[in-house]
């Protein structure tokens, strides 16, 4: 077979670039790995100006002969957009100028001490046991194990979830400063919980969701309803309190129901068993309670190519790890008709992840 044929050599080598830009994007993900292992946002915030390679080597304690590599680091990474350069005068001669390295948006969010932050997201799905799994994705669909974790673990997800709790600790904090982002819209969000009192935050973890609400709103009675080995220990406040469940047997009654990314970790028939259960527990507030979720909606004709991709990257992940799913907005209507409600609301305001507004 000609691969030439109909095609010219120009076309070729570009097709062969994209070819070899995903067979190295994990080299992407290892650099930005290892800026975050090393600490470098934290290093050039507390810097206070941007960061030469030979300031930046020092604060590493780095050995100087590694300083062509930390360049190379940097270089790549300033092209990523997570750094950017500028010229900085050196110190002993204000005429000559050396190359700073400063942050970007993106960088910030990786500062450990910001509000908000998401380096422990980052450090998280950076876990061999999330990045290993990846690997039997092809293996995997030639056997009958529920998912690819399965597959290179013999466990699902949740059950090596709760047997490794150094794990078990790293992934609460990625969901706590995941939440953290909400922090940034939720004054925006007051008219979502306007006629209502009571709120149960579904699968709320620790209670950050929920404490961001409960404080934003002092007049609100917030519940979080999570697995009794996570919310043990945690201590309840005036307006604010923990209960051990199963969010498949029972959820407690309230005017709103709040899922914050629990349904795209499981498959259509689970969601709907989830979705009933809240309808039950909004049933008896005639009719104007609602179920309230954040997750991804995936709008093939309305993304833009990285924000659809970052999607897309959720979607097999999900895939790859618990068996769930990232959904198109007629997927979710699907769901939400099959569980016995009648209309919903969708408003894309936390960046990769939409409000959805569920009625009864």
């Amino acid at each position: 077979m000609d691969i030439n044929q109909g095609h010219g050599a120009e076309e070729l080598f570009q097709a062969q670039s994209h070819l070899y830009r995903y067979t190295y994007s994990f080299i992407g993900s290892m650099c930005l790995k290892s800026a975050v292992h090393l600490g470098i946002p934290d290093i050039i915030h507390n810097h206070g100006q941007p960061i030469t390679i030979p300031e930046l080597v020092l604060a590493l304690h780095i050995d100087p002969s590694k300083s062509g590599y930390v360049y190379r680091l940097m270089r790549l990474l300033v092209h990523a957009g997570f750094f950017a350069t500028t010229k900085v005068a050196k110190d002993d001669d204000d005429e000559k100028e050396e190359v700073g390295y400063d942050l970007t948006p993106s960088s910030r969010l990786l500062l450990k001490d910001s509000v908000p932050t998401l380096s422990p997201f980052v450090r998280a799905m950076f876990h061999p046991s999330l990045v290993h799994s990846s690997e039997f994705l092809g293996e995997w669909f030639h056997t009958n194990e529920l998912t690819p974790f399965h597959t290179a673990y013999g466990t699902s997800f949740w059950d090596y979830l709760s047997q490794n709790q150094d794990f078990n600790m790293l992934f609460n904090e990625a969901m706590v400063s995941d939440s953290g982002m909400m922090n940034l819209v939720i004054k925006d969000c007051k008219s979502v919980f306007e006629g209502l009192n009571s709120l149960v935050d579904v699968g709320g973890g620790t209670g950050a969701v929920a404490r961001m609400v409960s404080e934003s709103f002092p007049n609100f009675h917030c519940t979080v309803l999570e697995l009794p080995h996570v919310v043990e220990n945690l201590p309840d406040s005036s307006n604010l309190k923990f209960v051990g469940g199963d969010m498949f047997q029972s959820i407690p009654s309230a005017d709103a129901i709040l899922l914050k990314l629990v349904l795209h970790a499981y498959s259509d028939e689970d969601c709907i068993k989830v979705l009933k259960k809240c309808r039950e527990a909004i049933s008896s507030k005639d009719k104007e309670g609602k179920v309230i979720i954040i997750d991804i909606v995936i709008r093939e004709k309305n993304d833009e190519h990285e924000l659809k991709e970052a999607k897309l990257f959720f979607d097999v992940l999900m895939m790859v790890v618990v068996n769930g799913r990232e959904r198109e907005e007629k997927e979710w209507e699907k769901l939400f008709l099959e569980a016995g409600f009648s209309h919903y609301k969708i408003t894309p305001i936390f960046g990769m992840r939409s409000l959805i507004e569920v009625y009864p």
